[in-house]
């Protein structure tokens, strides 16, 4: 990033921070009882979280908003000052601003927030600094604990739009009160707005909750209960040739994997033992059996597959061992969190684990690389490379020793460095048990999200004690792997969805043909199932449109389901055996004929070569 461009975003920071502060002098003019929690800057804009009276609907939106105008028409001047820590106390006491206070009460006792989920510009104090004074800045009539930065006045924060309102757990904490976190976002100009308003629309129509009940590919039951999923005959075929293709990798760059399987429950002494159940207690499912022992649903495969490893003596000629298994994992989310296939409680992971030797580590990890490369490669994602490490300022956060770390860490670098690609530094992004390679991609929206990982552990091998005998007859600590090439089966299919607005690509539509036959006399029709049967016999997957509608209707049903091709029959085709097919938009372009013969063998060709677009 350039000199130039750093200062735009940097001012741009301070532009959407000054927002979040202008939203709030609003909130709390028009709502005198309201007490305020934390006013960030995120991803496109800023959010408040509020308590107030009485609920805040959508509909109070557009009030707040015309509010915020007339402030920004005041042009108050951001005004900095400090205040003593005990004085801030009682300053916000006064007022009744009990979550300030809250905060400023853990900066008192701890010199941070006890959770450490609070950024500490929000609380008017600087990284590393002593905490015996905090900042305020003042715009109007309102008063915050912040740090900044902030643009001069309110009348230079360029254009904005407050969006949503949802609800938020002070500190997020279940246990706490529930606030409402409205969002708004912020940019330098009005057409920038615009542009990003455009481009949100734009999502609404692709999103993967209103296309997959479209499109019926998953559902949801209050019954089965919220964050499970349902997948449909459609939804599921989807996720059977999207694993089909990772394992087919697997086998092809990978390396070879043995596929294992593994049952979705397990005692508590396994995720004791491996770390998970300290780390992740809260988030476990648990099941208390008739004998007075405590299971749990499994969050995540990697210890029981350490069991199949240990169930018998290595050596270091078997090595490395790779098992494979896609499988659900459970995980106890909050209702308020859950959001179509994005979160949810049971989750479809691709997993594998690679048991090695740390002289294989680099190794593989670039066949690792090459599998998450070629897949997404398919799909035209671009993949950014983030090396996740630990921050050894925060070591218990961590599993294991400063020493295995640093060892880790050189083990991962080294193995990015010699693929001789950019990457960013993840510091504090590693897993709890070792370092990772995240592969960091955009949606079709700019939105970033994690692609893959490639994570590197030696802390499970170490807690069970996974050895190999060496050369020399020595027992030998080996390293574990994990890697799932699609993430999650969930996160992958928002991707798809989304990017492709529901129009897959042959190889992965449900429906890769459908028929459409002009009248419904019996000559037709015979010839329409021959045709049904025949492409069904190679392998494509067609449907027929028997609907007693014109041929204009079915080809604008097929068109609304996303086909990719539709066939047209009628007395011309049977008689010639020729057809003439019609491609979906944006799949391609083709205008002549072929016959029956021809046009499966392109379908066929274009399925075996994964192809995005027709190969007609």
């Amino acid at each position: 990033m350039s000199n130039h461009e750093e200062e735009q975003e940097q001012q741009l920071y301070a532009m959407r921070h000054s927002l979040a502060h202008i939203m709030a002098t609003a909130i709390q003019e028009l709502y005198p009882e309201v007490k305020f929690g934390i006013g960030p800057v995120v991803e496109h804009g800023f959010y408040y979280d509020v308590d107030a009276p009485n609920p805040i609907t959508v509909e109070d939106l557009a009030k707040i908003e015309h509010k915020m105008h007339e402030i920004v028409k005041a042009d108050f001047a951001f005004e900095r000052a400090s205040m003593q820590l005990d004085e801030a106390v009682k300053y916000f006491g006064n007022k009744g601003q009990t979550y300030k206070v809250d905060l400023l009460n853990d900066l008192k006792k701890h010199g941070t927030t006890v959770a450490k989920d609070i950024d500490r510009s929000q609380l008017g104090v600087g990284e590393g600094a002593k905490v015996d004074e905090i900042t305020t800045y003042t715009d109007g009539p309102f008063t915050d604990l912040c740090r900044g930065p902030h643009v001069e006045s309110t009348g230079k924060v360029g254009a904005f739009k407050l969006m949503r309102v949802s609800g938020a757990y002070w500190r997020g904490n279940e246990k706490n009160a529930q606030l409402q976190r409205i969002y708004g976002v912020g940019f330098t100009t009005k057409a920038e707005l615009n542009q990003h308003l455009e481009l949100l629309r734009e999502a609404e129509k692709r999103d993967h909750r209103k296309l997959g009940k479209e499109l019926d590919l998953f559902v949801f039951s209050d019954l089965v209960g919220g964050g499970l999923p349902l997948y449909t005959p459609k939804g599921t075929l989807i996720r059977e040739e999207l694993n089909r293709y990772v394992q087919e990798l697997r086998q092809t760059i990978g390396g070879g994997f043995q596929a294992v399987t593994i049952p979705h429950i397990t005692k508590k002494d396994l995720y004791e033992k491996s770390g998970h159940w300290k780390k992740f207690s809260d988030g476990l499912f648990k099941i208390e059996t008739r004998e007075g022992h405590t299971f749990a649903m499994k969050p995540m495969n990697c210890p029981h597959h350490t069991q199949i490893y240990a169930s018998q003596p290595r050596s270091y000629r078997d090595l490395p061992i790779r098992y494979r298994e896609t499988t659900m994992v459970y995980r106890d989310e909050q209702s308020g969190e859950l959001s179509g296939l994005t979160r949810v409680r049971s989750i479809t992971q691709d997993d594998a684990h690679v048991f090695a030797r740390a002289n294989q580590v680099e190794g593989e990890i670039d066949r690792l690389w090459n599998v998450i490369e070629k897949f997404n490669e398919t799909f035209g994602i671009k993949l950014k490379v983030r090396f996740s490490r630990h921050d050894p300022e925060n070591m218990e956060a961590y599993s294991g020793s400063e020493e295995n770390w640093q060892q880790a860490e050189a083990q991962m670098k080294a193995a990015i460095e010699k693929k001789g690609v950019e990457y960013t530094d993840g510091l504090g992004e590693a897993a709890f048990y070792g370092p990772k390679v995240d592969f960091m991609a955009r949606d079709a929206f700019g939105r970033e999200f994690q692609a893959a990982t490639i994570q590197l552990d030696f802390n499970q091998p170490e807690g069970f004690d996974l050895t190999c005998t060496n050369e020399s007859g020595e027992r030998e600590r080996i390293v574990m792997m994990h890697c799932a090439v699609m993430g999650s089966l969930e996160r992958f299919m928002v991707q798809l969805i989304e990017n492709t607005a529901g129009a897959f690509p042959t190889w992965l539509a449900p429906e890769q043909v459908r028929l459409a036959p002009i009248n419904e006399t019996d000559a037709i029709l015979d010839y329409t199932e021959e045709l049904r049967i025949e492409f069904e016999t190679k392998g494509i997957r067609v449907g027929v449109d028997s609907a007693p509608e014109s041929v204009g209707k079915k080809i604008r049903a097929a068109g609304l389901a996303k086909v990719p091709y539709t066939l047209v029959i009628g007395d011309k085709e049977r008689e010639s055996g020729i057809v003439s097919p019609r491609l979906r938009t944006g799949h391609g372009e083709f205008d002549g004929s072929l016959s029956v013969d021809e046009f499966a063998a392109a379908v066929q060709r274009e399925v075996a070569q994964r192809s995005q677009k027709s190969t007609l």
